[in-house]
């Protein structure tokens, strides 16, 4: 069977972490872009790296955007840690990325992969929004965009906002607008899918490395998500975004037209779902996750990573 064709375009981030290593296993991943988001952009770029060559995975890196198209930077080192991958100090890659900035291999890859190419968009979306301005073709080159971001049901920055969504709004509105056939799995879905104290414990009892890797950083993700969430379980958001493409029945999605506050002084960033199926409407529905079958999603995610020497 055809592995489907992906390119990530991330910011890691312990949740981009496990996305990159379930992304290489699973699919024909044809390489990854780097963004700001929950680090800065030198670290998001210098832990992609790192994990590539945890993995062993020998794919080209690109790096984007510091900074959004409109507004100041933010991160969420209070999440993530002051380097974006707090836990296990990883060495220090001795790779470096391509001499091409990342809106250019974005286009480049989908030319060459006319219909095929999946891009995964797990952090704020600039380097995507930039290069379906400057390419117009890339709307129709693409397959899927698959979008982790947003939420149906209020947000983690703001009561109104996602992380993903608020570091950049303005270019989200242009990738949601753009035509592309979009996947979206938001917040309300990602936050209660998770490794909890016992995942961590199967990665660490399997004696393997990757899996030691990921149950340091894992650990200490964590311990943050229950210090600043109170949540009971490190919630994987990005894999969620792939899983659909290795079992579809991981979740459950209804149709959608997503638009973006760009204005709000109090909703800035909201992602505004209308799940009411109106057919009047020019831009595709967007397929929104509404449901996850957490646990088994989280069982093929950890039994992919200890499938990692």
């Amino acid at each position: 069977m055809t592995r489907p064709k992906l390119l990530i375009d991330c910011d890691p981030g312990h949740d981009d972490a496990v996305a990159l290593l379930f992304g290489a296993r699973h699919f024909d991943l044809v390489g990854v872009t780097t963004t700001h988001g929950n680090s800065s952009l030198a670290n998001s770029t210098r832990n992609a790296l790192a994990l590539l060559e945890l993995g062993g995975i020998d794919v080209p890196l690109a790096e984007g955007f510091a900074q959004p198209l409109v507004g100041a930077t933010v991160d969420a080192a209070h999440v993530h840690g002051k380097s974006g991958l707090d836990g296990h100090d990883l060495p220090p890659p001795t790779r470096k990325p391509i001499d091409a900035h990342a809106v250019d291999f974005i286009i480049e890859s989908a030319r060459r992969h006319q219909g095929e190419l999946i891009l995964a968009v797990i952090g704020p979306q600039t380097n995507v929004a930039v290069a379906l301005k400057r390419e117009p073709k890339l709307r129709t080159w693409l397959r899927e965009i698959t979008v982790m971001g947003g939420s149906a049901a209020g947000g983690n920055v703001t009561p109104a906002a996602e992380f993903n969504i608020y570091c950049d709004p303005e270019a989200a509105a242009v990738v949601f607008g753009c035509g592309v056939p979009i996947r979206m799995v938001g917040l309300d879905v990602t936050r209660r899918t998770g490794f909890d104290d016992a995942d961590i414990a199967r990665l660490r009892a399997s004696g393997r490395r990757v899996a030691g890797v990921i149950a340091d950083l894992v650990s200490f993700y964590l311990a943050r998500q229950r210090a600043v969430f109170a949540r009971a379980v490190a919630s994987m958001h990005d894999v969620c975004a792939l899983v659909p493409y290795v079992d579809e029945a991981l979740l459950e999605t209804d149709g959608a037209i997503v638009r973006v506050e760009c204005a709000g002084i109090h909703t800035r960033g909201a992602t505004v779902c209308d799940v009411r199926g109106a057919r009047h409407l020019t831009v595709p529905p967007v397929r929104l996750a509404v449901r996850s079958d957490a646990r088994r999603l989280i069982d093929q995610v950890i039994d992919t990573l200890l499938n990692y020497p």
